[in-house]
């Protein structure tokens, strides 16, 4: 009863994490709507991110006595700090993707990170990938041509917006890879802000080559607390904790949550039209992601 009530728990803090993070597009494009940049967004959310996160590993020292679990070793720092980097370009590609495309179409880009998942996969252990993994990313790939609405020919989408979301998420995909694989012995904390680090001296050199007006401080009150907690501060801690207790398979099929809420928030949010084809589309990547993720063969 102890490990089904664990697992609830778990899947009650992934699906919190992924909810979290799929309102944050939204928020991003709201921002853009009263004139802040690119630079301005993802500036003020990394600043208030890494001091979260600092707050957070300032409070487990005080509760371990000063003494963290284990200590992260200047290695430990060097390929956390460079594996953030791909954890900065997320956010820039993905942020300058939605001034160009609606938010229900860039999160749907986001989300090819399941068949770029595969690839990289199948490049790293040199072996070709299961049917079901196949099956999985034939039906990601129909599911997109229909919830990008492509097919329509009434629809424009700037070419901009769909490279910006594709590059989002191939560095997506890698800052997956890499986070479930890097220094995975010290605290999920001191990951968090070395990561977060490693990704601020990509935002901060995007910054200061891009943003040719004064910078509008204002950001910091308005937009910067909302856009840490939302996307660098609650869905990581929300969902390192929840991931050990429901397994990848199950955390990833409730992560995917994050797909349909991103879209509802700009339905209701910023009036973004969404048709009959593209909430098919969307059901079909979610269903995608199921297949690849559930273990079809019976147990004896």
């Amino acid at each position: 009863m102890t490990s089904q009530n664990n697992v609830l728990k778990g899947v009650f803090l992934v699906a919190l994490g992924a909810t979290t993070y799929g309102m944050l597009a939204t928020f991003v494009k709201m921002a853009y709507s009263e004139g802040y940049t690119t630079a301005e967004v993802t500036t003020s959310q990394f600043i208030y991110g890494i001091l979260g996160i600092l707050a957070i590993n300032l409070f487990q020292r005080i509760k371990n006595k000063n003494k963290p679990a284990v200590k992260a070793s200047r290695k430990n720092i060097f390929n956390l700090m460079l594996a953030g980097t791909s954890l900065g370009m997320t956010s820039l590609f993905y942020y300058l993707a939605v001034k160009y495309i609606p938010v229900s179409i860039g999160i749907v880009l986001l989300m090819q990170t399941v068949w770029m998942g595969v690839l990289l996969e199948m490049i790293l252990e040199k072996k070709l990938p299961s049917k079901q993994k196949v099956i999985a990313v034939l039906i990601v790939l129909f599911g997109t041509v229909l919830a990008t609405n492509i097919i329509n020919n009434d629809i424009e989408l700037d070419w901009r917006g769909l490279v910006w979301g594709m590059l989002a998420a191939a560095s997506f995909t890698t800052t997956m890879f890499t986070a479930n694989s890097v220094a995975t012995e010290i605290s999920s904390a001191q990951r968090s802000l070395y990561m977060l680090l490693g990704g601020a001296v990509i935002v901060f050199s995007f910054a200061f080559a891009t943003q040719v007006t004064a910078f509008n401080m204002e950001i910091f009150l308005k937009w910067g607390i909302v856009l840490s907690l939302f996307g660098t501060i609650i869905p990581p801690l929300l969902m390192t904790a929840g991931f050990p207790l429901t397994g990848i398979g199950l955390g990833s099929i409730v992560s995917a949550l994050e797909l349909p809420v991103s879209v509802m928030m700009a339905y209701v949010l910023l009036n973004e039209k969404v048709i009959f084809s593209q909430w098919v589309g969307i059901v079909l990547i979610i269903l995608a992601i199921i297949i690849m993720n559930v273990n079809f063969k019976s147990k004896k």
